[in-house]
């Protein structure tokens, strides 16, 4: 029987774990540290390093180390250096072959599936490309596991009486809030909500932006503008946020290129509450979708019987006091908040494998899915907050004599407009039969699975005959191409990554399928 292995791939560091004796555990990696930084670099020699080698030479090298590559999953960005182009999910595929190849010398076996976890905001494309990633490190995906679920199986919560908890997931990238309730077995998720650009990240770069402006007015210069003082920069502001936890004030030292007229080295002392001032208001980003998450579930905070934190981000004093203030009661947090996510995806790999006793878990899907009218609006298919797996079905029909296929745009999210949501490509229909518009009625399943991933069918309702249905997502990578990147993605990938540009261009629509019920027409 292979080991359970539950991977939490996050913004800033990724962490796996296994359950020996019934109990998870942080398998440690090659250097020792239970936690690997989710960092890649490309030197100009042509090596590869991940993780914390990675991480170490980041001043030296910044054009060629990649940090944060989370943050660009399901987008349709490609990294071009030197004439050569690599997706997030290629880049993604390395930290995860990087901890698995540890965790295999320390577990002494080959590890071939995982349970990995994923932001409960996180969209259909978002999770199709982690699932792409761990195909290509060589890992079969057991499930995606939203986060604040896995939280809450590594507390063991299951195994209490009856109650309703929240949990606040802030990492490195992302902020998730998921209320579940438990008991006698059972998980069941009332609701999700979210912010996929809410993170850890977004803090240090506060930081780093006033850093840069208090140096600019000590030495009445701007702060050096290359690569490796940016970087730099960017860690001092890291390691300040981090100490500012447990410590009221820290001072932040820079080893910077100077002439005769300024040394080196910088330093500047930043308070608490300095930094609690200048990231108030992404403290307050995080209000608005705990509040939508207690609507959707139709609770009041009083309706919450635990508040569970997770994220090396929720270290951060201020944050506690918020949840304190929105629930009257202390959040809960007696685990290692950077490891309990991994350790919950050890637990679920550890039920679905048999060596635990199952519960009963019941997710659900984080964004509606729906397709686009007419009239240029969202019609949705399947509601937010709908357990999982789900399924809905939609009647279609032609829109020219003669026609036998169709373009339906499918889409994402909780806008009104089509163009307020997120696309998720084309679903061409093929093989309908030739008829005058109108005549053909073509039954268009949408299902979601456990993963929150979508599948189509289509049934033409006349003949009773299955129809062709393809949906093309020009974001996702060619299912028979992921094999033969391997090789040549783990001999040695020499790209930068840069952050997303804007989002891309809305697909040309084909001759548009006509929705032959009433309110896809409104």
């Amino acid at each position: 029987m292979p080991k359970p292995i539950g991977i939490d791939l996050g913004t800033t560091y990724t962490v796996v774990a296994t359950v020996e004796g019934g109990r998870p555990m942080v398998v440690p990696n090659a250097e020792g540290q239970r936690l690997t930084p989710s960092v890649v670099a490309f030197t100009s020699d042509g090596k590869t390093l991940v993780g914390q080698p990675a991480r170490r030479q980041a001043a030296s090298n910044p054009e060629g180390t990649v940090l944060s590559i989370k943050r660009c999953m399901g987008s349709g960005y490609r990294a071009k250096v030197r004439e050569r182009e690599h997706t997030p999910q290629e880049v993604s595929s390395l930290v995860l072959h990087k901890v698995k190849a540890d965790a295999e010398r320390v577990l002494g076996e080959t590890i071939h599936q995982a349970v990995i976890t994923v932001p409960a905001y996180f969209n259909e494309l978002q999770r199709q490309a982690t699932r792409e990633a761990a195909l290509l490190a060589g890992l079969d995906v057991l499930r995606l596991l939203n986060e604040p679920t896995a939280t809450a199986l590594a507390y063991g919560l299951h195994r209490e009486d009856a109650h309703t908890i929240l949990v606040w997931d802030l990492g490195g990238g992302t902020f998730d809030v998921s209320i579940l309730e438990l008991g006698e077995g059972i998980f069941e998720v009332r609701a999700v909500s979210g912010d996929a650009w809410l993170g850890g990240d977004d803090y240090d770069q506060r930081l780093a932006a006033y850093l840069a402006e208090q140096y600019r007015q000590a030495r009445g210069v701007d702060f050096p503008n290359t690569p490796e003082a940016r970087q730099q920069l960017r860690e001092a502001a890291e390691r300040a946020k981090v100490q500012l936890s447990p410590s009221p004030g820290t001072r932040v030292s820079l080893d910077l290129p100077g002439d005769d007229a300024a040394p080196r080295v910088w330093k500047t002392d930043v308070t608490r509450e300095c930094f609690e001032r200048l990231t108030a208001d992404l403290l307050q980003r995080m209000v608005g979708p705990t509040r939508q998450a207690l609507r959707d579930a139709d609770l009041t905070p009083a309706g919450i019987d635990r508040v569970v934190l997770a994220g090396g981000a929720t270290r951060m004093p201020a944050l506690r006091a918020l949840v304190k203030e929105m629930f009257g009661k202390e959040p809960y947090r007696s685990l290692d908040p950077d490891e309990v996510v991994a350790m919950g995806a050890a637990v679920q790999a550890a039920m679905l494998l048999g060596l635990l006793e199952k519960v009963v878990l019941l997710d659900v899907l984080p964004l509606s899915l729906g397709v686009e009218t007419q009239a240029g609006f969202a019609a949705r298919i399947i509601p937010r907050n709908t357990p999982l797996p789900a399924s809905a079905s939609r009647v279609f029909t032609t829109a020219a004599d003669g026609q036998t296929a169709m373009d339906i745009h499918v889409l994402q999210g909780e806008g009104e407009l089509a163009s307020d949501n997120i696309s998720l490509g084309q679903l061409r229909l093929e093989g309908i039969p030739s008829a005058p518009r109108g005549v053909p009625k073509v039954e268009v399943g949408f299902q979601a699975d456990v993963d929150g991933l979508l599948h189509v069918s289509a049934l033409d309702l006349l003949g009773e005959n299955q129809i062709q249905a393809r949906l093309a997502c020009s974001k996702a990578l060619d299912p028979s191409d992921l094999e033969g990147k391997q090789p040549a993605l783990f001999a040695g990938l020499r790209e930068m990554v840069k952050a997303p540009e804007s989002p891309e261009p809305r697909p040309n629509k084909q001759l548009p399928a006509q929705d032959s019920s009433r309110e896809a027409r409104t």
